[in-house]
């Protein structure tokens, strides 16, 4: 019997058990009776959780993203705002745009919320290098910070993270097994994610002793036509398959490649990432690698929980990917 079980029995949520557990004066008696007689009837003792939940928290979870019109990290809020709710927190939600202005702004704003813990979607948050991010830091010292899919050493700072670098690298070999030597990289960004991308990316090239040719290495706006119309200038790249590090950069790939008359994926290959909903709305319908957005939120929301009932979590967390194979391969 746990406090879930005692809130689904008198039908409220774990946030007015945790009010019944701390004799919060917020509770009616009514409902203050009928918890502690449905707790005294199970022989529930309330753990350092129930009396923790209540005990100087606002119950509210502060979220960070760089622009939710994005599909990846709208996808995210929004699985973290459901779930989180199913555990009585309510949710703060900032856009802090790309610049690095913009993220100390969003942060400033968020914490005037009284937040218990802060969320950070994506991997434009968070480097290897501390002393960039000494801001980010300063906050740690004050409430715990979660980073999905980035990455910053530091006290309180828990980051829960898609194997980026491990799928590309196994992707980029299926297509050198399978004969493709000439792979183009589509990057939108110097993300963490992006970077590890790029560098699973290069060590499979380097481990079949073929150096990358920077010329297919390239960072394009991420937006279909801007891709296509970036490749149609390039003239003279030639290139038998696609790595792209978002499904809308292989979508814009695929466009070129229709423009151009070449046949998918006879003549060439192409991978996304993010197994997003485009990935199924384009024709040939897209192989991807999943980077489990559902799992990355379910684990921070995991951690988040545990973390305010007192017990320790991992501070970084690797999520394995899984390729879903679809029409834009033949390996």
């Amino acid at each position: 019997m746990n406090i879930y079980d005692i809130a689904r029995l008198a039908d409220v949520s774990i946030a007015t058990v945790s009010r019944v557990v701390n004799d919060s004066p917020k509770v009616s008696q009514q409902t203050k009776d009928k918890v502690l007689r449905i707790m005294a009837d199970n022989d529930y003792t309330p753990n350092a959780f129930a009396r923790g939940l209540g005990l100087g928290s606002m119950n509210t979870v502060g979220i960070i993203c760089p622009d939710v019109a994005d599909i990846y990290m709208a996808k995210a809020v929004s699985y973290l705002e459901k779930n989180l709710q199913g555990y009585g927190y309510d949710c703060i939600l900032y856009c802090s745009g790309y610049a690095e202005e913009g993220k100390r702004q969003a942060v400033e704003c968020i914490l005037k919320k009284q937040i218990d813990a802060l969320v950070m979607v994506g991997s434009d948050y968070g480097y290897d290098a501390p002393k960039q991010n000494g801001w980010l830091c300063s906050v740690a010292a004050r409430l715990p910070v979660f980073l999905i899919n980035g990455w910053l050493e530091g006290d309180n700072i828990y980051s829960v993270l898609a194997d980026d670098q491990q799928a590309v690298y196994d992707v980029t070999e299926e297509l050198l097994f399978a004969g493709r030597k000439e792979i183009l990289f589509l990057s939108n960004s110097h993300s963490y994610s992006a970077m590890r991308k790029l560098e699973g990316y290069g060590n499979a090239l380097k481990a079949h002793g073929i150096p990358i040719d920077q010329d297919r290495v390239l960072y394009p706006e991420n937006a279909v036509y801007a891709v296509r119309d970036l490749l149609l200038r390039k003239r003279g790249l030639h290139f038998d398959s696609v790595i792209a590090a978002t499904d809308e950069l292989a979508v814009g790939a695929l466009k070129y490649l229709r423009a151009r008359g070449l046949r998918v994926p006879d003549e060439v290959s192409v991978i996304g990432c993010n197994n997003s909903e485009l990935s199924i709305c384009c024709e040939p319908e897209l192989t991807t690698i999943d980077n489990r957005v559902e799992v990355l939120c379910k684990t921070t929301i995991d951690s988040i929980m545990t973390l305010l009932g007192g017990d320790t979590v991992k501070q970084k967390q690797t999520i394995k990917c899984h390729l879903v194979r679809r029409s834009t391969t033949d390996f």
